[in-house]
């Protein structure tokens, strides 16, 4: 492409830019695309595609998987046969039960480690492997640690009987008002470790000139981390936040491993269901309406943190 030039005064020529203003094409831009192309068809075959053929399928009265595509629609007869089946409603009920205390519990510890971790202590690294530990085990590993734990027979009743102390109980898992209680347990203590590490990264990104002015002030400690510091942390917390919804919402492998549902349904989850309905009970029509009505929640959130976003980005004039 041709270029424009301009002449000095001792009659140099100085290239300007193109006539176009369009940059060279690289190689290397050919090359990420097509590094990536993988990825994005993977995408799109396996997310977008099969998310939709869900979505379809969930007004069908298909029992199981059709071959060419499926028959039978139905409209919203499967939602509303969703909603007026016991199973499923106490498997919601289970789900805000379940995600309220463990999304509570895992924000408030979460940001309490980070704020130990912001000391600047000794072997911070060591910590933070320990605490992030329980997050990079799988669900099933962490699932079955817990039932042995909690186990009459081989956990923490059988080890305090064997200390002399008889007429101890505890077995929270075979009874069916506190089994619910030994899931929540167990999911902080799969997830606090990686809402720390967010809370974390949230306090290294705040200026120290605010540090320095709260001492100037006189501000306690205590005061600046929950006062000045928290409200300024509204992106590592959002970030938190919608990662320990989506992980309530799909909770499946914890549930499966430490209670299969039970007692009865007394731990029953929408993820259990899902796949019941579709194995197991050959109804996948109404395993569809039902993974549906758990995408929902999640869209809704990812809508959530896409606003928010566009909203700072706005205010920051980008």
């Amino acid at each position: 492409m041709a270029q424009l030039a301009t002449a000095n005064e001792g009659g140099a020529v100085v290239k300007t830019a193109s006539s176009s203003g369009r940059k060279p094409f690289r190689i290397t831009t050919l090359m990420s695309v097509i590094g990536t192309l993988p990825l994005i068809l993977t995408a799109v075959g396996v997310f977008v595609i099969c998310i939709i053929y869900s979505f379809v399928l969930s007004f069908t009265n298909s029992r199981i998987f059709p071959a060419f595509g499926p028959e039978n629609f139905v409209g919203t007869d499967q939602y509303s046969r969703l909603w007026a089946t016991g199973r499923w409603l106490v498997s919601v009920n289970n789900l805000w039960f379940f995600g309220l205390l463990s999304i509570v519990a895992n924000m408030t510890a979460g940001y309490l480690l980070a704020v130990f971790m912001d000391q600047r202590i000794k072997a911070e690294d060591w910590f933070r492997s320990i605490f992030l530990y329980p997050f990079a085990m799988s669900l099933v590993i962490t699932g079955l640690v817990w039932r042995w734990i909690l186990d009459p027979n081989y956990g923490i009743q059988a080890t305090v009987r064997g200390l002399g102390f008889t007429d101890f109980t505890f077995a929270p898992l075979v009874n069916a008002s506190t089994a619910i209680y030994g899931l929540v347990v167990a999911g902080i203590w799969n997830g606090v470790g990686v809402t720390m590490a967010i809370m974390l990264a949230g306090l290294r990104g705040v200026d120290a000139e605010i540090w320095k002015a709260a001492k100037i002030d006189g501000i306690p400690t205590w005061r600046t981390y929950l006062f000045i510091v928290l409200p300024m942390m509204r992106g590592a917390i959002l970030t938190a936040f919608i990662l320990q919804c989506v992980g309530v919402v799909r909770v499946f492998d914890l549930v499966v491993a430490m209670t299969q549902g039970g007692p009865g349904i007394a731990t029953q989850m929408p993820a259990v269901f899902v796949i019941q309905h579709i194995t197991d009970r050959s109804n996948v029509g109404l395993g569809m309406a039902a993974a549906t009505m758990m995408l929902l929640p999640v869209v809704i959130l990812l809508g959530v943190q896409a606003f928010a976003q566009w909203r700072a980005n706005k205010a920051k004039g980008y």
